[in-house]
């Protein structure tokens, strides 16, 4: 560990001494609370420290992680409005059981073929299935899903976020889309609700409407889907964990729908969740090791291309179909 601290310079602050290493991570952490880094930016830079300087406060990483990540979830339920759910979900229910069941149903397929660990996949088809980092912050938990695993997930999901972004708007004017089709199409078939978002925008101000509703009706679904997942993965000698913090979520989204004095609050609250959020996955990619990452593997990002693909495109057929 001597040898280890003399790699790095040290400054004494306010009669403490505190090297480089330390002064780099708080640094980035300051960076990651600001709200001007994305989540795919804070992920990357957490890796980028664990490969060079390393993780200064390892031993707290977890516990840290861990209230910080379902604080988040909580914090996200307050931008949800129960009524344009509950309007949305009337019109299309079969078809968001349908997709939400059958991406996690073909998830596990595809997992067990290619002999990923279970874990690892089933936080993908999750993350998939309904909105991205938000549901695999919400399920990690119950899994008691480790780092390396909730990376792996992440890193997959904003791989493809992150093309969907640009893809998506060129693709839905080479099918000639409507707006209506194109938002729903986007709620359905992109991962985070905040590249839902930038795609619906480029177009058009209808597509953003519907995709933003479609996209906070499937987010609904975190609960349902973090409880049945706490009963399957149940290991024979543990009682089923209970992911109390998910009903948080669901008593925040309540809030704010029918209390004005929260609903005008709220835009405040999930932005600071936002920002959690994005402190988390740092944590998480900085808490990860060399080795660790070597071990990852192309696997669980080719099941995650796979699920993207089948519900763009079979949700794109339907659409064109019975969207008008």
């Amino acid at each position: 560990m001597a040898q280890e601290n003399q790699k790095y310079f040290k400054f004494n602050i306010a009669g403490k001494s505190i090297n480089s290493k330390k002064i780099i991570f708080i640094l980035a952490v300051i960076f990651c609370l600001t709200g001007y880094a994305s989540p795919p930016a804070a992920l990357a830079l957490g890796l980028l420290i664990a490969l060079t300087t390393g993780h200064p406060y390892h031993e707290l990483n977890n516990k840290v992680t861990k209230i910080l990540l379902q604080a988040s979830v909580v914090g996200l339920g307050f931008g949800m409005n129960l009524g344009k759910v509950m309007q949305v979900g009337r019109e299309g229910i079969s078809f968001t059981i349908i997709s939400i069941f059958g991406t996690l149903i073909l998830g596990f397929i595809i997992g067990r073929l290619l002999k990923i660990h279970k874990k690892t996949s089933h936080l993908i088809s999750s993350g998939t299935a309904i909105c991205g980092g938000s549901a695999i912050a919400a399920v990690g938990p119950v899994l008691r899903a480790s780092d390396q695993e909730m990376s792996v997930a992440l890193g997959t999901v904003f791989i493809l976020n992150s093309i969907a972004l640009f893809i998506f708007p060129i693709i839905g004017h080479w099918f000639n889309l409507s707006q209506t089709q194109f938002g729903f199409w986007a709620g359905i078939a992109i991962h985070d609700t905040s590249s839902v978002v930038g795609a619906a925008a480029k177009y058009g101000q209808s597509a953003l409407q519907t995709a933003t509703t479609v996209k906070l009706t499937r987010a609904l679904w975190i609960v349902p889907v973090t409880l049945i997942t706490a009963f399957l993965f149940k290991e024979k000698s543990q009682k089923i964990s209970i992911p109390y913090f998910i009903f948080l979520f669901l008593l925040a989204s309540i809030l704010r729908t029918y209390f004005a004095a929260v609903a005008d609050f709220s835009p405040y609250l999930v932005k600071a969740a936002g920002i959690g959020l994005t402190a988390t996955l740092f944590l998480i990619g900085s808490g990860l090791s060399k080795k660790v990452l070597k071990t990852v593997g192309v696997k669980p990002l080719l099941e995650g291309i796979i699920l993207w693909i089948v519900i763009s495109i079979g949700s794109l057929f339907i659409i064109m179909r019975f969207v008008s």
